[in-house]
């Protein structure tokens, strides 16, 4: 491996870890906004509490993680394709958002109890392509701005 093959995958790899944990940082706030306030009456009346643990009873170390897995993942795959940009983190983030819950949302209606209704799922899917459009914007956004 060359001197230069060397540096680029180090600023890579800075892109990444800089990307990563600025997209966890931005998915928790995020998902605190749209679905620990914005959506949190609709949310009650519209799924099935019984699954959900109270506030206080919440694990905030594993909900830390999965932001963060969630930041890598996008700061991976934006890395991957050289997307930069606020817009171009935006419309990347969004479709793989929007593919991803639409998956797990209708799989979860299929098989549980955890929605009251079939509206739910497409509440769901445009909230989370929301908060992964504006997450991915932010990640793309703050992954162009690393220095070489």
């Amino acid at each position: 491996m060359s001197i230069e093959d060397s540096k680029f995958n180090k600023m890579k790899t800075n892109k990444i870890l800089v990307g990563g944990i600025t997209g966890g940082v931005a998915l928790f706030l995020l998902g605190w906004v749209i679905y620990g306030i914005l959506l949190m009456d609709y949310s009650t009346a519209n799924y099935n509490q019984c699954m959900n643990r109270p506030m206080q009873d919440m694990i905030w170390w594993s909900m830390i993680l999965s932001n963060l897995a969630l930041g890598f993942l996008l700061a991976t795959i934006f890395s991957w394709t050289n997307t930069t940009g606020f817009m171009a983190g935006a419309k990347t983030a969004g479709i793989i958002g929007l593919l991803l819950s639409a998956s797990m949302d209708f799989g979860y209606y299929s098989m549980t109890t955890m929605y009251a209704n079939p509206t739910v799922i497409i509440v769901d899917i445009i909230a989370y392509t929301v908060y992964m459009a504006i997450a991915g914007s932010i990640v793309a956004w703050v992954m162009g701005m690393v220095k070489e």
